[in-house]
């Protein structure tokens, strides 16, 4: 057989030889950023093996208890998240102490690795000492690279995105947001997600089945029971409000009263879900 010839398609082009070293105008013109691997993200066995934390902020609008911004914890394991509220980013290392407590105690684990980007407040001296002290692994992502923790990252933007449409939907003042994120977090940690195989993140981390029956519309008019030490003879039995959220740790109903204009804890609600606060 003959050997097909390579048809020229310019005229005069001279020999050219392969070279193996580095063309510094084509890393100056074409260099490019390297993929991240997601097939063989790596995942933890166990809670608090490692935890995912990043702080999102500053609010244009503060909240009702004049909060800025906002800093959630992940659990890689169970994906469980934790949502706390600051009037200053500073106070992010008291707020993780008390994270770290909390959850430790509760689920009989300890926090082995943090991760978080290179921002200031996961930076600073007192942050690196006390996690020094406790023996906790930091692994801080690259500069300008958020994907290496996306696990968070994209909780934010989802956290976000939902609070933003149930105070659009309710056409809430927007001053309810930090109501709105912590009932988002509520709501997520106890909805499937395809990172936990056949359970929630609730129950992946506590053990326990979450129990749903009680969620109700968040923005809706609600009426709550007023009791009899604190009303005369004839007045009202109700007072009239707007329902903004549940009790971390109490079983009960959190609502904005109409008329002392403060957040109010109750068991003992009535809620019109179809109606919104004009």
């Amino acid at each position: 057989m003959k050997k097909m010839q390579q048809k020229e398609m310019v005229c005069g082009l001279p020999v050219l030889r392969e070279v193996e070293d580095v063309c510094a105008g084509c890393a100056s013109g074409k260099h490019h950023r390297e993929k991240f691997d997601k097939k063989h993200a790596w995942r933890t066995s166990y809670p608090l093996e490692l935890i995912h934390t990043n702080l999102c902020g500053p609010m244009q609008n503060e909240s009702v208890g004049g909060n800025r911004y906002f800093i959630t914890f992940i659990d890689d394991y169970s994906r469980m998240c934790w949502v706390y509220f600051l009037i200053n980013k500073s106070d992010a290392l008291n707020v993780f102490k008390k994270f770290k407590a909390f959850v430790e105690l509760q689920s009989g684990y300890k926090l082995r690795k943090l991760r978080s980007d290179r921002v200031g407040e996961y930076t600073s001296n007192e942050f690196e000492e006390f996690c020094a002290r406790q023996g906790m692994e930091r692994q801080l992502t690259v500069a300008y690279s958020p994907q290496q923790n996306e696990v968070v990252e994209r909780r934010n933007r989802t956290i976000c995105e939902m609070a933003r449409s149930m105070l659009l939907e309710k056409e809430m003042s927007v001053i309810f947001w930090v109501e709105a994120v912590n009932t988002v977090v509520y709501i997520q940690n106890k909805c499937y997600t395809t990172s936990v195989i056949e359970k929630t993140p609730f129950e992946a981390f506590t053990g326990r089945k979450p129990r749903v029956k009680h969620l109700k519309v968040f923005g809706c008019l609600c009426y709550t029971h007023i009791p009899s030490s604190l009303r005369q003879k004839w007045d009202s039995k109700t007072g009239k409000g707007v329902f903004v959220g549940y009790g971390s740790c109490e079983k009960g109903y959190r609502v904005y009263d109409l008329k002392s204009k403060m957040i109010v804890l109750s068991r003992s609600v009535i809620f019109s879900e179809d109606r919104a606060w004009n």
